[in-house]
């Protein structure tokens, strides 16, 4: 790695105060020559965000803020009216996302790990963005039960559906007890699907069915942080974290079970099989494509396929850290390819509506990185 790319990339704390660097450099991809950048810094563990349709950017920082950013950069201060959150093991303030109408009726969704009587789960929040404070910030879903052992594997992506009326939040299956991502009176290891006032839509594929949560869309999930909307085809994909190899991208289809932990390519950490070996099984549904190595895939996102990325599926990853891009013939994914591999850990990539890639890196002095069209 050349002079230039290391400062770019390891010297955060230079950038922590100032608006966007004017530091950049020139790289190779599939795409074309594109421009890396740093869009902010001087973010603590950066986790979700968008874009405002004023030009700015807010962003969730996993220990419990939220703050915007301006289009140059600079940081606000943290926003007044976020609940405290328990920030311990994975946990903390996760995804944050505006609501579709958000110029309209000011709605941003969030969540997050929090303390209850029992333990901890995650929560889905509401709340409206007046000027720099979020106001009335109220629980729309408890993904119950709460768990006391553990502050793994809490999930906490959200997405919007394209027609703005429906939200679904992925959840982890919280680590100590596996089997809850196959229970259905119990949200632990779901995608789950809502109206966006928490309602239960009559649609969902488990309503009415005795014994079975009406929330949930889809089951057998170990931690799925990576859930987005293909802009053409209308699908919804996920990414999910494996064990020791098996991280997941899986096409995501009302009713359907995903496995976790009767069938899995991966193995446990010490090296052991899991359910037998077994890859699949009847009634299961296979992932449209396993890693293993792992890439510890954390958040997702398609870009606009007029864009310079031809509307590219990207995965945010962490360990290795790095951007991995795959090309997409409809819903089935093609050739990757991995950018910045090996250099910052990332949580999530956004799209700017200049079409610009954003990266979240989760680090301590974290950023937001750039890439544009050199």
């Amino acid at each position: 790695m050349d002079a230039s790319r290391r400062a770019l990339l390891a010297a955060p704390a230079l950038l922590a105060a100032a608006p966007a660097a004017a530091q950049s450099e020139v790289i190779a991809t599939g795409r074309g020559p594109m421009r890396l950048s740093v869009f902010a810094a001087g973010l603590e563990r950066p986790w979700g965000g968008g874009f405002l349709p004023d030009g700015r950017f807010i962003v969730s920082e996993r220990p419990g803020r939220v703050r915007l950013i301006a289009p140059d950069g600079r940081l606000s201060a943290p926003l007044a009216g976020v609940p405290a959150v328990e920030p311990g093991g994975q946990g903390g303030l996760l995804d944050l996302r505006p609501a579709p109408d958000v110029a309209r009726t000011g709605e941003v969704f969030f969540a997050a790990s929090m303390l209850v009587e029992g333990g901890a789960l995650t929560r889905l929040w509401r709340a409206r963005l007046a000027g720099e404070r979020l106001e009335g910030a109220a629980p729309v879903l408890d993904a119950t039960p709460a768990q006391a052992r553990g502050r793994l594997h809490y999930g906490g992506r959200i997405a919007f559906s394209p027609d703005g009326r429906h939200l679904f939040l992925t959840t982890g299956d919280r680590n100590e007890q596996r089997e809850r991502a196959q229970r259905g009176d119990d949200l632990a290891g779901k995608i789950i699907r809502l109206t966006r006032e928490g309602m239960i839509p009559a649609d969902n594929p488990f309503v009415g069915r005795p014994g079975w949560r009406g929330e949930i869309w889809t089951l057998g999930h170990r931690n799925p942080q990576g859930i987005a909307f293909h802009p053409v085809t209308g699908s919804l994909l996920a990414a999910e974290f494996g064990p020791r190899g098996g991280d997941e991208l899986n096409l995501i289809e009302p009713g359907r079970n995903y496995g976790w932990p009767h069938a899995t390519h991966g193995r446990e950490y010490w090296g052991g099989s899991i359910a037998g070996g077994r890859t699949t099984g009847p009634g299961l549904t296979d992932p449209l494509r396993v890693w293993t190595p792992s890439i510890s895939p954390s958040g997702i996102a398609f870009a606009p396929p007029e864009g310079p990325w031809r509307g590219d599926l990207f995965l945010a990853c962490l360990n290795p850290p790095g951007l991995l891009r795959l090309e997409m013939a409809g819903d089935r994914p093609g050739a990757e390819e991995r950018l910045l591999w090996g250099q910052s850990r990332l949580r999530q990539v956004v799209f700017a509506p200049d079409g610009a890639l954003l990266a979240l890196t989760d680090e301590t002095q974290g950023r937001i990185l750039r890439l544009a069209p050199a």
